[in-house]
């Protein structure tokens, strides 16, 4: 599903972000990328939304080649991922029930599917009562949770998760990933960015980490849908 092989990123200021990164992540696991501020996670993040291309090596995702798409496909293959961002970044006009139905909207889903999607995907992530809220009615943690359902409400096969914990508190943020581990178990790629440590250490996924651009350590893959089982 996603395999970087000899994936370098040099910036015009010269700055190194990547240096010889290798990695598979296969169909169905639950990894997290863990790495200090500037370890080169945003990067490698960047690199799998085809927001930058490598400076050397090959990125592929969901059987694509990033570094040699054209610009014109590029918004059809993020269609076919699922992105959460650590600030939300929900429509502030709208309510819950539209900014999920946006993502559909943007697909030309009939009106019909819209209207059976859409509430499956609140039920599923716990907003069934938060339809009509305005992103300012709710907190923090709903708005990321709204954020995870529009990134589901395509039925992606691989969900990227930039820093998805940032911005909210603790308990709410095992919340979060507990979440992304159901859906995981029905068989969708989870890749989560993150920095916390302690986080992590709460759950038995996939662990791959950066430092200063490089992959230092993995956990390796064992087999089940997170890698570890």
């Amino acid at each position: 599903m996603i395999k970087l092989t000899n994936v370098s990123k040099r910036y015009p200021s010269g700055n190194l972000a990547l240096d010889n990164v290798s990695l598979d992540i296969d169909k169905g696991e639950f990894v997290f990328i863990v790495g200090s501020s500037g370890a080169g996670k945003s990067t490698l993040m960047r690199l799998l939304l085809r927001e930058e291309t490598p400076t050397s090596g090959r990125v592929i995702v969901n059987g694509r080649n990033v570094g040699e798409m054209k610009r014109r496909d590029i918004p059809y293959f993020r269609r076919t991922l699922g992105v959460v961002f650590q600030d939300f970044r929900l429509i502030p006009t709208m309510n819950v029930y539209d900014n999920v139905a946006f993502a559909l909207r943007a697909t030309n889903v009939s009106n019909k599917d819209i209207r059976q999607r859409v509430p499956y995907i609140l039920n599923l992530v716990g907003l069934q009562g938060k339809a009509r809220s305005m992103p300012e009615q709710i907190s923090g943690g709903e708005q990321q949770r709204v954020a995870l359902a529009r990134a589901l409400v395509n039925n992606p096969d691989l969900i990227l998760a930039d820093e998805p914990t940032g911005n909210i508190d603790p308990e709410l943020s095992y919340e979060i990933v507990e979440l992304l581990t159901e859906i995981n178990k029905v068989g969708t790629t989870i890749v989560m960015v993150t920095h916390e440590h302690e986080l992590v250490a709460q759950f038995d996924h996939r662990i791959i980490q950066i430092e200063k651009g490089r992959l230092v350590a993995d956990t390796g893959k064992i087999g089940g849908h997170n890698g570890r089982k």
